[in-house]
């Protein structure tokens, strides 16, 4: 059994001038696989990461169905086989290597047309010294679907490696089209071992303490979804990233159970991880404007305020606090409105106290303006600008 990652990020000490595009932010990885890589790809770019798995992988290597399918693929070959995931085809060759069937297996493959739906998958196959007949170049299994549809496959013998989950629409259509369908179970998805560490993910994304998470398989994006109902949570965890909470997806085939919840979702172009890191680092940013302020540029993150570069990372209090002195920049905020900041405990002398912490966390105290008897207000220069 392995130890899930630490929800806590690492101390935060100030930081130097930066450019790094996602300095303070914080980041939720939701993967099973390949979390220590896009973690560490997310921290090179600034950001804190907050890594706990949605699902686990179960690979099905002494499952009978596979055996089953396996063994009548062996007796009776595919015309076609679609391989879906590196990982699938790898595991579904490995599982029949303990099995002893794998020369069988592979001689079936070769009397089939092999299509690859991406370049991890068309990887696989090559790695067991098969050849693709095609792969698409979008790795969408829309565009499988179109080019085996627009060949025909009236009569022929269809078989697909599933990737963790049915694929109902594409094999709805393919038997619509004359296909004899054959689905193979190379792995399946369950939830983790231990759920804590994803019960607690999803408690700071409902309280605000992420600001993206990322999903790289549809079967995560579901997985954190159900786990929130299941905990009381789904409602919650909607409206965040609905609001506030930025979703970006590997692809578009991953988006798909959020966009059911009329999540609004991202994805790069190419369905990569470090392209999906890469677009985060431009959109995140982006939903936060530049302000002019006293003579200096800020621009507010997640947990940090950067100004002229550099990053100044704030308490919870204090970042509520900027938040609504930021909320409409240059008006000025009453001592009232700015105690809701504080909590239900905190009195009117609390706001000079957190308002003089947050002059001396910001570097520099003409940011924040006193306007005698009214509030504060963030000191905009005359001719602010906006990013």
């Amino acid at each position: 059994m392995t130890t899930a990652p630490p929800l806590t990020p690492g101390p935060r000490t100030p930081s130097p001038p930066t450019t790094a595009p996602l300095a303070g932010f914080t980041v939720a990885v939701t993967a099973a696989r390949r979390a220590d890589e896009l973690s560490a790809l997310l921290r090179r770019k600034g950001a804190q990461v907050i890594a706990a798995p949605a699902l686990r992988i179960v690979p099905l290597s002494d499952d009978q169905r596979l055996a089953a399918v396996s063994d009548d693929l062996v007796r009776r070959p595919a015309d076609v086989v679609v391989a879906t995931t590196g990982i699938g085809f790898r595991g579904w060759v490995e599982a029949c290597e303990t099995w002893g069937t794998v020369d069988g297996l592979l001689d079936s493959l070769r009397a089939s047309r092999l299509l690859a739906r991406g370049p991890k998958a068309k990887g696989a196959i090559r790695a067991a010294g098969l050849t693709e007949e095609w792969s698409p170049p979008s790795e969408s299994s829309a565009e499988v679907l179109d080019y085996l549809l627009q060949r025909g496959v009236q009569g022929l013998r269809v078989a697909i490696q599933l990737h963790g989950e049915p694929l109902p629409d594409f094999t709805a259509a393919l038997r619509l089209a004359g296909a004899d369908v054959v689905e193979i179970p190379v792995y399946r998805w369950t939830q983790p071992e231990q759920t804590g560490p994803l019960d607690r993910l999803i408690e700071a994304i409902t309280c605000g303490g992420v600001d993206a998470v990322t999903f790289t398989s549809a079967p995560a994006a579901a997985g954190l979804l159900a786990r929130a109902r299941a905990t009381g949570h789904g409602d919650a965890l909607v409206q965040a990233l609905r609001r506030d909470v930025l979703a970006m997806c590997v692809g578009p085939v991953t988006a798909r159970p959020l966009m059911a919840q009329d999540i609004p979702t991202t994805w790069p172009e190419r369905a990569r991880i470090g392209a999906q890191v890469r677009s985060l680092a431009e959109e995140l940013p982006a939903r936060f404007p530049t302000l002019a302020v006293a003579g200096h540029r800020l621009r507010l993150r997640g947990h940090a305020v950067l100004v002229d570069g550099t990053v100044h990372t704030l308490s919870p209090t204090l970042m509520r606090l900027m938040r609504a002195l930021a909320h409409r920049p240059g008006q000025v905020q009453d001592r009232t409105r700015l105690l809701t900041c504080l909590g239900e405990d905190a009195d009117a002398h609390a706001v000079e106290t957190a308002v003089a912490r947050l002059r001396t966390a910001l570097g520099d105290p003409k940011i924040i303006q006193t306007v005698v008897k009214r509030g504060y207000r963030l000191a905009l220069d005359d001719t602010p600008g906006c990013e």
